[in-house]
């Protein structure tokens, strides 16, 4: 599958079959996670990759009681590490490991797709509360949660704009 296909492809899932990731597939997903650009190549992101059925059922409750993720094999947790502030002033805080989260669970969504597996990314929840469910250190901001497992059913492609309405061309 060439990267532009899996960028078509991809689709939110929200319903997952109950069988687990195989343990080389979920290293590709890792690596994913790891190989994505960051600023500096200070890599200011952490994840945590969420197995345990009661603490799902925390994060879901956290999660605006989105009960799909708790039916997930996994749910990563995707942190931005705020130490990057001693290196780039308010910019990386507010901006620079906000970008680092987010290349990672896009090269990571689509090490997925490839891999058969379906992905959502999942930005409405409690932070704190996913914090303290975690038991996070205060450094570590959780930024996004993404269930991931073999999809039960793939929804239908939703509409884009076109390109004129999205980019402008100078």
């Amino acid at each position: 599958m060439g990267v532009f296909e899996a960028v078509r492809e991809r689709r939110s899932i929200r319903s997952f079959m109950p069988q687990e990731i195989p343990g080389p597939v979920m290293d590709r997903l890792i690596d994913a996670l790891i190989w994505a650009p960051s600023a500096g190549n200070l890599q200011s992101r952490r994840f945590y990759a969420v197995r345990d059925r009661q603490l799902k059922q925390k994060i879901a409750a956290a999660a605006l009681h989105q009960n799909f993720i708790i039916n997930a094999p996994v749910v990563f947790v995707c942190c931005a590490d705020t130490e990057i502030r001693r290196h780039y002033g308010d910019r990386g805080l507010d901006l620079y490991c906000i970008q680092d989260v987010a290349t990672s669970i896009m090269a990571m969504m689509l090490v997925a797709h490839e891999s058969g597996l379906g992905t959502c990314w999942v930005g409405a929840f409690h932070e704190q509360d996913v914090a303290k469910i975690l038991d996070l250190p205060p450094h570590l901001r959780p930024l996004a949660l993404v269930p991931a497992g073999y999809p039960e059913k793939v929804p239908r492609p939703t509409p884009r704009v076109t390109r004129e309405q999205a980019v402008e061309i100078r």
